[in-house]
Order: C-alpha cells, then sequence, then structure tokens
C-alpha cells in the first residue's frame, strides 16, 4: 500500500498532428477522430484518478508547432481542480473529474482553432512534448514520493531531426526511473520502441483504432507494480538502428559528426547541421627516388 505522502503522476501526452488527423478522417470517416481518440485519453484519465485520492494527471498536446498542457493548466497550482467549473458538476460525478474533462474539451478547441503554419515543417515536435512532460514530474517530485510514469499516443511518423533531442529525454527519464509507454496507433515508431526497452516501459500497436479505449484500461492502466502480476502483450521487437540526419533512413553503419552528434549515411567535409568543417587527411605521396646512372667502364 501507498503511504499518505506517495502520489502516482501519469502524464499523457498525446498526438494532435493536424496534418494525420485529416488524413485519417478521410480514409476512415467517423470511425476514428481526434474527438473519439481524447474520449478514450479522458476515460483512461478519469479511471487512474478515481483509483487512488492521491493519483495525479497531465495531459500534453504535442503539435506541429509547440507543446500545450491540456490538464491541468491554469489550475494546476491552485489545487488541481479549485475552481469555478468544481460547482458545475451536479449529477453525482466526482468533481475532479468533471473539472478535468472540462478543461481537456476547453484547451483543445484552443489548440486546434489557433494553429497556423508558419513553416514547411508538419512533424510532430514529440521530443519537446516529452521533455515538457520531464519537466512537469521532476518539478513535482521535490520532497516527495512520487511514482510517476508518460504515455506517449502516437499517431504521425517520426522525425528523425528531433533524434539526439529525443534520446537525451530517454536517457534523462531512466535516469529519474520515470517509465515510458507507448501507444502507436498507425506505423510502428522505433524511436519510441527505444524509448520504451530502455525505460522499461510498454510498447504497443494497437491492430484496432477504434477499440483504443480497451487498451488503455487494459493495458497501461496498470502502473509497474501490478504489471508483474499480468499476461500483458509480448515485448515488440527494438530496432536499435539510427536515422541519418541527411535522408532520414535507418542506417547500421555511417558517419557521426564529433562536434554535434550528427548522423550521415554518406560522408561530407561539412556537417550540414552545425557546419563544422572537417580537415581531410590526405595519403601522402611517395616519391619515387631516382636511380643514378652508373657511368660505363
Amino acid at each position: 500500500m501507498a503511504s499518505e505522502d506517495e502520489f502516482n503522476l501519469l502524464a499523457i501526452v498525446v498526438d494532435v498532428n493536424p496534418i494525420w488527423w485529416g488524413q485519417q478522417a478521410q480514409r476512415e470517416p467517423e470511425q476514428f477522430t481526434l474527438s473519439k481518440c481524447l474520449d478514450a485519453v479522458m476515460v483512461m484519465g478519469n479511471s487512474h484518478m478515481a483509483m487512488t485520492r492521491t493519483n495525479k494527471l497531465a495531459i500534453i498536446a504535442s503539435h506541429c508547432q509547440d507543446s500545450h498542457f491540456l490538464y491541468p493548466c491554469k489550475t494546476w497550482k491552485g489545487g488541481e481542480g479549485s475552481g469555478d467549473d468544481a460547482s458545475s458538476s451536479g449529477d453525482g460525478k466526482y468533481e475532479l473529474l468533471s473539472v478535468a474533462n472540462n478543461l481537456i474539451a476547453e484547451e483543445i478547441r484552443n489548440v486546434m482553432s489557433k494553429s497556423e503554419y508558419k513553416g514547411h515543417s508538419t512533424d510532430t515536435l514529440l521530443a519537446g512534448s516529452l521533455a515538457k512532460a520531464l519537466c512537469c514530474i521532476l518539478s513535482l517530485k521535490s520532497g516527495q514520493e512520487m511514482k510517476s510514469r508518460i504515455l506517449v499516443i502516437k499517431a504521425a511518423d517520426d522525425c528523425a531531426l528531433q533524434y539526439m533531442n529525443f534520446m537525451n529525454v530517454i536517457f534523462a527519464a531512466q535516469k529519474q526511473n520515470i517509465l515510458i509507454d507507448a501507444c502507436v496507433l498507425d506505423s510502428d515508431s522505433g524511436l519510441l520502441q527505444q524509448a520504451c526497452d530502455i525505460t522499461g516501459g510498454l510498447y504497443l500497436k494497437i491492430p484496432q483504432k477504434v477499440a483504443l479505449a480497451q487498451y488503455l484500461l487494459w493495458v497501461f492502466l496498470p502502473d509497474s507494480d501490478q504489471r508483474s502480476q499480468l499476461v500483458l502483450p509480448p515485448p515488440a521487437h527494438v530496432d536499435y538502428r539510427a536515422a541519418c540526419f541527411c535522408h532520414r533512413n535507418l542506417i547500421e553503419i555511417g558517419y557521426v559528426c564529433s562536434v554535434c552528434l550528427s548522423i550521415f549515411c554518406n560522408f561530407s567535409p561539412i556537417c550540414t547541421t552545425c557546419e563544422t568543417a572537417f580537415k581531410i587527411q590526405l595519403p601522402q605521396m611517395v616519391k619515387s627516388k631516382k636511380k643514378k646512372l652508373k657511368p660505363s667502364t
């Protein structure tokens, strides 16, 4: 049993990439939308907070432009659940769940309505969202007994340009004993496979998106202590190949910049990431000695 001062924090990072979700709406109209995905996330969040009074929840939306806290937002320092919205639940529902659902619905509307593409990049800023979740956990961990884990609900493809930032977050989470779980909706993610394997979390690519709530409740809701007593899906094969920064291809042998640690599949005398120029030592040409002609006798 957990002590009175110990609490369990679950940080959920949701991929809200509008490009991917727009394409998903065209492929499977009305079957699985962003709204239904967030409904499943709220079901899991409500279940987590209802299990124990000291359980805490944080939900972060990972967008193409930034990372945004859906819950808690402005009320995090005010008691987590305090505010005018607490009196809005008159149907006997646990008030904290009503506050969380209202905040999540309001914040996701603000995020998606204010989406403006200032550049050409449409990749999800997943590394930044994970770093924000990690900072949130560490800010609450000071002086308190706390179990913490991060759940990533991944939709869009990986971005090879975030490889170094992603790996830094993974090793920081490993050092702090923070689990990273991954629930992948579409194609497999090599980065998240490595994150789950390094931190001891669970990686699962769900076969049916419409059953997301069931997978979240039965696989990802139990914490690390309860998982040892359950029969969970078998671990996925982890692809530890690194992605090159030039073509975003997974490679086994490549060239690494000694300054910024960027990875390339082809040799280049100038690093395209940090623009460091390397001196190339060419093989020295050995001059052949001319034989002296012996005078004829």
